[in-house]
């Protein structure tokens, strides 16, 4: 049974932030959410995040259907599966401290891959790549933007939200299947992801208002910002 106390109303707000802001710039809900939801609350990572990640990419994904572009994407959709099959193993033998220090790590490695430089052409052969890093990453700790945001991140705005939302559908779907075949995913986390769905949609919703009056840029500034600090402090706890 579910009781709406503090953690819970907490995990609210917190994916309210992740999901304005993947609704915002395309991706990252977990990269903000994953390491504060972790210090609430171990059992929201990872597959809570992954199932509003789904909710949320669906919302996406018909926003922008018509600058999909499916058959780009299927290479990486292909790298998913072994990838995800392999994250998932990693949890099976990862401790909560690990975990933590784990997901501190993939969202430093998240805000690096922000600023670089480096332009990748999204060819068939590194759309699978980074499809096998964003399924390792994603369902070992629900953290599997940063790969393909990077493969993806010269497109137009509206491709590259839509391609993501897609991506993220199919990947979220796979993850979910791992994660509850290594017993990550059950019902009482079902159960506990419920409260979160509605701020998963109130996150779009704000975001298709606010995108209209403040600058993409302050929006990643201020994600960054936000991820430094979440990041930072889910390191400190591993290590501790």
């Amino acid at each position: 049974m579910l009781v709406f106390d503090h953690t819970v109303l907490l995990a609210m707000a917190i994916i309210f932030l992740g999901s304005f802001v993947q609704s915002a710039i395309g991706f990252g809900l977990a990269v903000v959410a994953a390491p504060l939801l972790f210090l609430v609350s171990p059992e929201y990572v990872p597959a809570p995040i992954v199932m509003v990640a789904l909710f949320n990419s669906l919302f996406n994904a018909y926003k922008y259907r018509n600058n999909i572009a499916l058959g780009g994407l299927k290479m990486a959709i292909y790298g998913r599966i072994p990838g995800s099959i392999m994250g998932g193993i990693l949890l099976l033998y990862v401790s909560s401290s690990a975990l933590s220090l784990w997901l501190g790590v993939m969202v430093l490695l998240a805000v690096l891959v922000s600023f670089l430089p480096v332009r990748f052409e999204p060819t068939p052969n590194r759309m699978a790549i980074a499809g096998v890093f964003s399924g390792f990453m994603g369902t070992s700790s629900s953290i599997g933007g940063p790969p393909m945001a990077l493969i993806l991140q010269h497109q137009d705005a509206a491709s590259l939200r839509g391609n993501l939302a897609a991506f993220f559908v199919f990947s979220s779907i796979i993850s979910l299947a791992v994660q509850y075949f290594i017993g990550y995913l059950h019902w009482d986390l079902f159960i506990k992801t419920l409260p979160l769905l509605p701020m998963g949609w109130l996150g779009y919703v704000v975001a298709q208002i606010v995108v209209k009056h403040v600058s993409k840029e302050w929006i990643r500034i201020s994600t960054l910002v936000i991820c430094l600090v979440s990041a930072l402090t889910a390191i400190i706890r591993g290590l501790s």
